[in-house]
């Protein structure tokens, strides 16, 4: 099972991974893996790779789009998001045209919030799960429904039925989302199951102690002056929080069955800042020319 976090542009990191990793073993990522589940940015990856994508494509999708993704249109967003949808809409119809989730056998698992109602929930392909959600589904609305990060995107209307916004929320690290699927519908003990989770890099997220004693919003969301630019550093938090806590659960389950891939990135690196592609892409490159036999043994067991 292949499981990728959210993270926004940060998202580089884990395609530049699974790129290397495709030039390694000569074989399409769909075709090592059973199950591929990804979460917001990591759905993006995921649904990629169900419709057999080349990651390298994929890398550059995101190198075309980041910016125009990332451009805001409110400064803050108390009054509205902090950017459109409308480049990220532009971008999932392109890669994913007319296919619905109907259409993807592999299954594919995209966590999302309906926030309507207030649940979690789970986008799943057409592998013969009784909770599917509608299967008619366009596999880009899927897509955008689990990458809707509060404040910074709208909520993605799901057929007038629902509201439905990032998944990272409850699952950015899919992993344990992968583990319950694996026991509960493909009947599979804990022994079987085998999980390469890839993060998007951890950041050094700085909340220092500070002579103030009251705590604000330019506190967990700083502001930048003059440009007044907001820092999604309190998201951030939480979903590094997410993935971190799902990890620590997911390896003392699995033991050695669990191979988890993150880097420390040593500093700030917010979900929409586009100016660090490149150099997470080399990151990224560069932990599979460090991990390499033993990522690939992990692959090839």
């Amino acid at each position: 099972m292949l499981c990728i976090d959210g993270g926004g542009i940060r998202g580089v990191f884990a395609i530049a991974i699974l790129e290397a990793l495709e030039n390694e073993c000569q074989q399409p990522i769909s075709e090592l893996f059973d199950v591929i589940a990804g979460t917001s940015t990591g759905s993006i990856i995921a649904a990629s790779i169900c419709v057999k994508k080349e990651m390298g494509e994929v890398l550059a999708g995101y190198k075309q789009y980041g910016e125009k993704i990332f451009t805001r249109q409110a400064k803050v967003g108390l009054f509205k998001s902090v950017y459109s949808d409308r480049y990220l809409r532009r971008f999932f119809q392109k890669a994913f045209g007319e296919l619905t989730l109907s259409d993807i056998k592999q299954p594919l698992l995209i966590p999302a919030v309906d926030v309507t109602h207030g649940k979690p929930f789970v986008l799943r392909s057409n592998f013969g799960h009784p909770d599917s959600e509608d299967l008619s589904i366009k596999l880009w609305d899927a897509v955008l429904s689990s990458c809707s990060a509060p404040i910074y995107f709208p909520p993605n209307n799901i057929n007038n039925k629902y509201l439905s916004i990032d998944g990272g929320l409850w699952a950015n690290n899919p992993s344990l989302v992968c583990i319950t699927e694996a026991i509960h519908f493909f009947k599979k003990e804990m022994k079987d199951i085998q999980i390469l989770s890839l993060g998007t890099g951890q950041q050094n997220i700085d909340f220092s102690i500070e002579t103030e004693a009251h705590w604000g919003i330019r506190q967990w969301m700083p502001f930048h002056f003059p440009s007044m630019k907001v820092t999604p550093k309190l998201l951030d938090l939480a979903l590094h929080l997410s993935s971190e806590s799902v990890s620590y659960h997911c390896q003392l389950l699995l033991g050695n069955q669990y191979l988890r891939i993150n880097e420390e990135l040593g500093k700030e690196v917010p979900f929409d800042d586009v100016r660090f592609i490149e150099e997470l892409i080399e990151l990224g490159r560069q932990v599979v020319k460090d991990n390499k036999e033993e990522v690939l043994n992990f692959i090839s067991n």
